[in-house]
């Protein structure tokens, strides 16, 4: 498997050319403009020997290469942008049979999904042309009902074998593309880690029922289960190749349901195509009965084209069309077509309002390692197991803009990004908090916190999206120590394992030690303390004493401006944060 990296061009003339890769040469996404007509002095003619153009093959005797998208979080016009997907499928379909899917989260992470409710992601991908869209755990955040009525105005079908209602499917399960002679089924599957990835009261009756299901348990043999009888079907129905167009990713925390778990459990899949974790890996590993199985993901915000290449003779690979520029393909490139228009009509309203300077800042606030990346260039994420100055701001906004806490957590997962030194705009703001959730108060126990933080740093060091940032406290934690939290089927806090030590420790509040036994309140949003969001529980039966505070972006606006008085500086210049959490032990 090849990772493709094409350093895209402009000629000096009027014309795109086609780019390299490493290995063999692929196809550019073209303009229309037109070549030069005059053949410069100094360049010789060419001589009427030359050997016409090949004319196209017919489409029986190509090869068949499947596009797919994931985690485009929004990013129309980042990286490829969707305008130059759909260039670059339009060129290779001059040489391959080409089919173009996405495997979720595209309506959700940036301002022209949020303000919209998805509603213009949908009409931009109906421009491109999908054959194939798998719901991600993030096109659930609108809502259940909210998401089936976007979806209705869709011109691709929509798939998904196990997300259901009560034990009804919402969606097909699967589907068959022909082309070119060949039928390449298509199963979908989501993680069952949605139902507290998402919105957990999304997928809950008035009286807290879960009613839909992904198919969860503590061992995965309902989604394997469940994975395997679609394969089977689409076998059946026909398929000369199955591809699972999978949400399900590597992050440890969504054990049992990686897609390693699901491979290694099941028959019959050919290729998976995967999202949700936003790593570019290519893998091929065994499945149950030892045969080989592609697994293909393309990271996130359109950085690269994932492409699956089914040769005729039946050889399956995978690589990535890489954008590495920091300049969008179709500015870049000058592309014009019609998913730049459709592009342009969501964007350049809404835009002009978004670049509203609000604040400055003299300092990075990170989400990231600075300086460090992983071995495939993405920056290193770390907000989600330690903390940093960002989160020490969104959990400050969040204490100072409350009425009347004694503390606040956020999680690090509702933190999306950056924000560098400089100018901040209201497109900044709303990135850092695209979902929208109201400040949230409740009266919860000394005790309940200890459990909180607990299942705060269970996965520590590893990466999870309820690590909390907080504020007005701190803690103390040993990684080293196996972690007391147990979980129920759904992945959510269950107990603490009575008979094994904590990892927390030294949790003061103010400046007095914690007293499990006394009432706090404690100031948060919604997903997390109402909802049970990223699997805190606990907090379940707590009194709310405020439920329609701000939004968690307009607290930050009014945090920065007003008590900061517009600029960002003093107390936040250590990138790591003021020592509120510490990693005892860490280093051994």
């Amino acid at each position: 498997m090849k990772r493709k990296v094409l350093a895209l061009l402009l000629l000096l003339a009027m014309a795109l050319t086609l780019l390299s890769g490493c290995g063999r040469t692929a196809p550019s996404a073209q303009t229309e403009t037109p070549a030069p007509t005059e053949t410069p002095a100094e360049t010789e003619a060419p001589k009427p020997t030359q050997e016409p153009a090949q004319p196209e093959k017919p489409a029986e005797e190509r090869d068949l290469l499947i596009l797919y998208t994931s985690d485009v979080h929004c990013g129309v016009d980042k990286g490829w942008g969707y305008a130059g997907l759909a260039a670059a499928k339009e060129q290779l379909s001059k040489e391959y049979n080409v089919l173009l899917v996405d495997d979720g989260d595209a309506i959700q992470g940036e301002p022209v999904g949020t303000m919209t409710k998805g509603d213009a992601i949908i009409d931009i991908m109906n421009t491109v042309g999908y054959d194939a869209f798998l719901p991600g755990n993030h096109e659930f955040d609108y809502g259940v009902d909210h998401l089936l009525t976007l979806l209705k105005k869709a011109n691709f079908p929509v798939i998904c074998c196990n997300f259901n209602k009560e034990g009804e499917l919402l969606f097909d399960p699967w589907l068959i593309r022909e082309i070119g002679g060949v039928k390449v089924g298509f199963v979908g599957v989501v993680t069952p880690d949605t139902l507290r990835g998402s919105s957990p009261k999304n997928f809950q009756d008035e009286n807290g029922n879960f009613i839909y299901s992904f198919m969860e348990d503590k061992t995965g043999e309902r989604l394997y289960e469940t994975v395997q009888k679609n394969v089977d079907e689409v076998r059946a129905a026909g398929a000369d190749y199955v591809v699972l167009l999978a949400h399900l990713g590597k992050n440890e925390t969504s054990s049992p349901w990686m897609y390693s778990e699901v491979i290694a459990n099941t028959t019959g899949i050919d290729a998976l195509l995967d999202g949700h974790s936003h790593d570019t890996d290519q893998v091929v590993m065994k499945d149950k009965a030892g045969h080989d199985v592609v697994r293909s993901a393309c990271g996130t915000k359109m950085a690269n084209i994932g492409v699956l290449h089914i040769t005729r003779d039946g050889e399956i690979s995978s690589e990535l069309y890489s954008w590495g520029s920091s300049v969008a393909a179709p500015e870049l490139l000058g592309i014009e077509n019609s998913v730049r228009d459709a592009v342009a009509a969501a964007t350049d309203e809404l835009n002009a309002k978004l670049s509203e300077v609000v604040a400055t800042t003299s300092i990075d606030l990170i989400i990231n390692e600075p300086g460090r990346t992983l071995d495939d260039g993405r920056p290193l994420r770390i907000i989600r197991k330690t903390e940093t100055n960002l989160g020490d701001l969104c959990a400050d906004a969040f204490l100072d803009q409350a009425p009347d806490p004694d503390f606040a957590f956020i999680n690090g997962g509702a933190i999306r990004v950056s924000i560098d030194k400089g100018s901040i705009t209201l497109n900044d703001i709303l990135t850092v908090f695209p979902f929208g959730n109201n400040l949230t108060v409740l009266e919860v126990s000394g005790q309940q916190v200890l459990d909180a933080l607990e299942w705060s740093v269970h996965s520590a060091p590893g990466e999870f999206g309820g690590f909390l940032q907080v504020a007005g406290l701190r803690f103390e934690y040993d990684p080293t120590i196996p972690s007391p939290c147990v979980q129920d089927e759904q992945g959510f806090f269950d107990h603490i394992d009575g008979s094994m030590p904590r990892r927390v420790r030294n949790v003061v509040i103010g400046d007095d030690p914690l007293d499990p036994a006394k009432t706090y309140r404690l100031a948060g949003h919604n997903f997390m303390l109402l909802e049970g969001g990223d699997g805190y529980s606990m907090f379940k039966d707590c009194k709310v004493l405020e439920t329609r505070g701000k939004l968690d972006n307009q607290a930050l606006i009014d945090y920065i401006t007003e008590t900061l008085g517009g600029n960002i500086g003093e107390g936040y210049e250590n990138p790591y944060g003021q020592g509120r959490i510490t990693a005892v032990n860490a280093g051994s």
